[in-house]
């Protein structure tokens, strides 16, 4: 049995190529299934190019930011830490990730797994800053999901949250997704709702404070409702609307 070639040694310093026909065939495998996360990482891999560089060096310039890229916490192992978890007080983003984590089943140490698909930068062995930095944006998308309100476990929720991280991070990954999500959404409603969320999922990131910013540490002790203002993560109102129309016409599936 022919055993598979290695997959070449990359460096983090140097931005990927952007790849459009890996990315197109790994968006039909997704719109085709929703609940195919690899695909994601495919994309991501293939189109956000120098996406990671750009936000470190991006980091370095706001306040603490340095502090953060100097510490360079790897977030999976710290939201792997279950005692760590269920520490946090009622009605706090980390009381709140905790039920997110209980009621859904997913998990960081999880998310690291399906990343690492891809190999590319995701293994915390590559000790590089732009590394870290890509790691660190996986490791914080459950968390963007407490903090807006899209539901992790339905399509209309992660393409939602995958408008908003185009607008926090410039990921072109992020905005193919968004793309595909909302033509498929009509396709399959012959309606705008859905897409009228997703545009707004991409305007309330465009509005929100730099999340990429925070020092999530600290962040997962404060009050939700009390982030969410200082944030300025608003209520997704046309996403509750777009919902209430899904459960209305049985779609459970974009």
């Amino acid at each position: 049995m022919a055993t598979k070639a290695p997959q070449p040694l990359l460096n983090p310093g140097v931005p990927l190529k952007r790849e459009w026909g890996t990315a197109l065939s790994a968006l039909r495998k997704l719109l085709a299934n929703g609940d195919d996360t690899e695909q994601v990482f495919k994309i991501m891999r293939a189109l956000n190019g120098d996406v990671s560089q750009r936000n470190y060096r991006k980091l370095l310039t706001v306040p603490g930011g340095g502090k953060l890229a100097y510490r360079r916490l790897e977030l999976s192992q710290r939201l792997s830490d279950r005692s760590w978890i269920d520490s946090f007080a009622p009605g706090t983003l980390g009381a709140a990730y905790r039920d997110f984590l209980d009621s859904t089943g997913y998990s960081a140490d999880g998310l690291v797994q399906v990343s690492m698909v891809e190999g590319g930068f995701q293994g915390i062995e590559v000790e590089h800053p732009y590394a870290w930095m890509g790691r660190r944006e996986r490791d914080i998308h459950d968390l963007w999901h407490v903090l807006t309100g899209y539901k992790a476990d339905e399509h209309l929720g992660e393409l939602c949250l995958v408008a908003f991280s185009y607008a926090q991070t410039g990921g072109t990954g992020w905005g193919f997704i968004a793309i595909g999500g909302a033509l498929k959404s009509i396709r399959t409603t012959g309606r705008l709702d859905c897409v009228k969320a997703i545009w707004e999922g991409y305007r309330h990131g465009k509005r929100a404070g730099w999340l990429h910013a925070e020092d999530y540490e600290q962040l997962l002790e404060e009050p939700l409702e009390a982030a969410r203002a200082r944030l300025g993560i608003t209520e997704p109102k046309q996403y509750r609307i777009a919902q209430a129309r899904l459960a209305e016409a049985g779609i459970g599936a974009l």
